[in-house]
């Protein structure tokens, strides 16, 4: 594939090569008064032409961030100044090749696909190597981030921070040798307190994990990297359908001694929503398609009844993993087909009533057209439909200062107008969601679609 016939290398999935300060922006509506901070969103930006195949994975990260203070909003955006991307910079050209067409150089850490705050420090992820540490508000690269040297393996793109502890967990994963994964939990100063294998089977891609009150799951799930099937000239990573999903139930601070392991059947997920305890129950919300076909790893649809069926349309499910008598339940909550799922995080590990994801639009290229809001006692939905020709992305749920209640706050995401090529930062609140979006902040320039985002409060 030729980079002119990559989607993900035209129209809005382009990069920009522009890094801007702009102080003053224009904003349609107002911007709530009480809301001082920055909104950051990370994304694949490749500097160079790709080398091989591009795969929208591959790009370097770029921090895209909007400033809003006494109601006014700036914005600046920045490449994350990691090893490679400097090397690159100096020669001028891409030296490292992607996730379909490895060079023999390897693999650059990206960063490019997620972000962490945790005590007061901004850290770009990206799933396959070390964090790297970014300074508010100017969005400037300190360096990579190793918990003072105590890192020992690859740093999932979605730690999870405990509201009401302060500590972070997190985990990385390896796919050509044991142990496949490794898990960490940080105190709330910062220190790393203990890493410790966890046994599987086989290496698989493990894009999330979640966390309760005490304890934390992963999810061994079958897309797999076997190197027979590299040997073989076969894709490494498969999705292998009669392969059974696997959930680990650990406490926070246990080890593979005090994992429990729960069959389910054969699904994947790449993001959580939450997960909570309620009484011999873990419960576990995320949005859950039957295969995948992220890496090639295998078909996305399959001839059934004279008729393609979709098997990759996310779905919010939610499973109940008991305890006592080790029986599982499964069950669809929703059919809108949505990702990158959101809660307000105060309430992360704890019952929620309130869910946030992308409304996933229904065209082959990986968009939103609005966002959703699940009440999930009431088992309903609400949308918040971007417009004709307007595409966003993850919605991140601000809560207010102050607030009354679990969904009080907004949802922030860039969204694209492609008829007008203009971009803008939305601002939904969350009690209002099928209204027209309390403020939009006119882009100076266009922002690409990315991945995830964040909000830090600042003084």
């Amino acid at each position: 594939m030729t980079a002119t016939l990559n989607p993900y290398l035209a129209d809005n999935f382009a990069p920009v090569q522009t890094e801007l300060t702009v102080e003053q922006l224009t904003v349609i509506g107002e911007l709530p008064p009480e809301l001082n901070g920055m909104f950051v969103r990370n994304g694949p930006n490749p500097q160079f032409p790709p080398l091989g195949r591009y795969h929208w994975f591959d790009g370097d990260g770029m921090l895209h961030g909007v400033h809003i203070q006494d109601g006014k909003a700036s914005y600046r955006n920045r490449y994350i100044q990691t090893r490679g991307f400097k090397q690159e910079r100096q020669a001028g050209q891409a030296l490292f090749g992607g996730l379909l067409e490895p060079s023999q150089e390897g693999f650059k850490n990206v960063a490019n696909t997620a972000l962490v705050w945790h005590r007061d420090r901004l850290l770009a992820l990206w799933e396959g190597g070390e964090p790297h540490a970014v300074e508010l508000p100017n969005l400037d690269t300190s360096g990579t981030y190793t918990f003072e040297g105590k890192l020992s393996s690859p740093v999932t793109a979605h730690p999870k921070v405990d509201p009401v502890t302060g500590e972070m967990m997190f985990f990385g994963y390896s796919l050509g040798q044991p142990p496949y994964v490794k898990y960490s939990v940080v105190s709330a100063q910062g220190e790393l307190l203990q890493t410790v294998p966890i046994d599987l089977p086989v290496g698989v891609m493990m894009h999330d994990f979640a966390i309760t009150e005490h304890y934390t799951i992963f999810m061994d799930l079958p897309l797999t990297f076997r190197l027979e099937r590299l040997q073989r000239g076969e894709p490494a990573f498969a999705f292998e359908r009669d392969r059974s999903s696997r959930f680990g139930i650990l406490p926070r601070h246990g080890d593979n001694e005090s994992i429990r392991w729960f069959e389910a059947p054969s699904c994947y997920v790449f993001h959580t929503l939450n997960a909570y305890e309620e009484g011999d129950d873990i419960v576990l919300i995320a949005c859950r398609t039957n295969s995948t076909s992220v890496l090639g790893a295998s078909p996305s649809s399959h001839e059934g009844d004279n008729r393609q069926v979709r098997t990759d349309v996310p779905l919010l499910y939610r499973w109940r993993f008991n305890l006592k008598t080790g029986t599982v339940q499964e069950q669809t909550l929703d059919d809108h087909s949505c990702e990158f799922p959101r809660i307000n995080e105060q309430y992360l590990g704890r019952p929620i009533r309130y869910g946030y994801a992308g409304s996933t639009a229904p065209i082959e290229l990986p968009k939103f057209d609005g966002l959703l809001k699940f009440d999930l006692d009431k088992q309903s939905v609400q949308k918040h439909s971007f417009g004709e020709g307007r595409y966003g992305g993850e919605g991140v749920f601000v809560p207010r200062p102050n607030g009354t209640s679990e969904d009080d706050g907004w949802l922030m995401t860039f969204v694209h107008d492609e008829t007008q090529d203009r971009s803008e930062l939305v601002i939904i609140s969350t009690q209002a969601m099928m209204s027209e979006a309390i403020a939009r902040i006119q882009m100076p320039q266009r922002v690409p679609y990315g991945f995830h985002g964040t909000w830090v409060t600042l003084p």
